[in-house]
């Protein structure tokens, strides 16, 4: 059966409370009720042929209670004068959230609402954009405004995220909550106190004016004749980016590898240093211009996405050497190929000839779908080799 009944109606209404429809109508004052339902009603041919079905459908639309049924008398050369539903209406809103169980619900926004207009009005725009993600935040709104009140009282305060000392709100709340709060602070905070150029969760405490948490580069010696530290001869030392930057050590060679092993086994190497590298996001090691004066050397993964970070750091040291990431070492180590499980579809500018021939070959699965290689599977007797060292040495120090 194809006829509007109780059940395709209700699912209207749902309709109309999925979309956030039915709340936004609280934020705006627009009154949609009574509301005209879409109705699907039997043809003079069903009337004939599914009289009783006809009659059933009737009969369950008038004993639902949540609607008002409208009649016609349709005159029909078979079974004569017939009343039947012509529309549907839902009188009142009240009469919907019964029906679908949704009365708490309605309360509850109605509660942000009445909230927002008291503290920030401003802020009523976004009520009506996003009242389901609202309403589900209904349990924190009150802190939310509390958090936007604070930093429009206090414009780019100067300090850690993590200082703010508001009653019930606790330390990690604004972190948690970043996403949700920036939307919110641009429509409340004056133009002055919001830093545009910066964007994205990475970048909040910028944006607002807080500090941010220094970034720390770790590395380590690889040249006991290099005396960063008095009495340590290969010592792993972490310092933030700003202190890194201006270290200017005179060191020939400069190797980065992402993994943390890699890392602390590199082997002594004369005149160089290797640091842990960050994956993608170079910009805090940009900083460090005396790189530029030394050989660099990067250590990834063979799959897309460690040719992508390559390229991404090329795009601050051009000078940057790939080490360990070519078809030989590729091949040399075929039992411990493993699967990528998104790989990078992009364009890479910044590869060579050789390193583009590999990337394509991997994104394309010429070699095997998925193919990944990463960096930890390689032998260190094979880095060795490359290095010009003795085995014997590839030992943490």
């Amino acid at each position: 059966m194809t006829w509007t009944g109780p059940k395709e109606l209700k699912a209207q209404l749902v309709r109309l409370w999925e979309r956030g429809e039915l709340l936004r109508d609280t934020v705006t004052g627009q009154t949609r009720f009574p509301l005209r339902m879409s109705l699907r009603s039997p043809t003079s041919a069903d009337i004939t042929n599914r009289f009783d079905e006809v009659r059933q459908w009737a009969a369950e639309l008038d004993a639902t209670n949540a609607v008002r049924v409208e009649w016609q008398e349709r005159k029909h050369r078979v079974q004569g004068a017939q009343k039947l539903p012509t529309c549907v209406w839902v009188e009142t809103i009240e009469d919907a959230l019964t029906w679908l169980g949704k009365r708490k619900d309605w309360e509850r926004f109605s509660a942000l609402i009445s909230a927002t207009r008291q503290t920030h009005p401003v802020l009523l725009p976004w009520l009506e954009k996003h009242p389901l993600q609202a309403l589900a935040l209904s349990e924190e709104w009150s802190r939310l405004l509390a958090v936007v009140t604070w930093l429009a009282e206090h414009p780019r305060p100067g300090i850690y995220l993590r200082q703010v000392d508001l009653p019930g709100i606790h330390s990690k709340f604004i972190e948690t909550h970043r996403g949700v709060l920036t939307e919110l602070l641009d429509l409340a905070l004056p133009v002055a106190a919001v830093e545009t150029s910066k964007s994205g969760l990475r970048q909040f405490p910028a944006r607002y004016g807080f500090f941010e948490k220094p970034i720390r580069i770790r590395f380590r010696v690889l040249d006991p004749s290099i005396h960063v530290v008095p009495g340590s001869a290969s010592p792993d030392i972490t310092l933030d980016a700003d202190s890194f930057s201006r270290l200017a050590l005179d060191v020939q060679r400069v190797f980065i590898t992402e993994n943390e092993t890699n890392f602390l086994a590199f082997p002594q190497v004369a005149n160089a240093i290797v640091i842990f590298g960050a994956g993608y996001g170079w910009d805090a090691l940009a900083r460090s211009h005396w790189l530029k004066s030394s050989a660099m050397y990067y250590w990834g993964d063979i799959d897309t996405h460690g040719f992508g970070i390559l390229d991404q750091l090329r795009g601050h040291f051009d000078h940057v050497v790939s080490f360990l990431m070519d078809r030989a070492t590729l091949h040399a180590h075929a039992v411990f190929w493993g699967s990528e499980d998104k790989p990078l579809r992009v364009d890479l500018h910044r590869l060579t000839i050789e390193e583009r021939a590999l990337y394509d070959d991997l994104r394309n699965n010429r070699i095997r779908p998925g193919l990944r290689l990463e960096q930890e599977h390689i032998g260190f007797h094979w880095l060795a080799h490359r290095l010009h060292v003795p085995d014997s040495t590839c030992t943490s120090n």
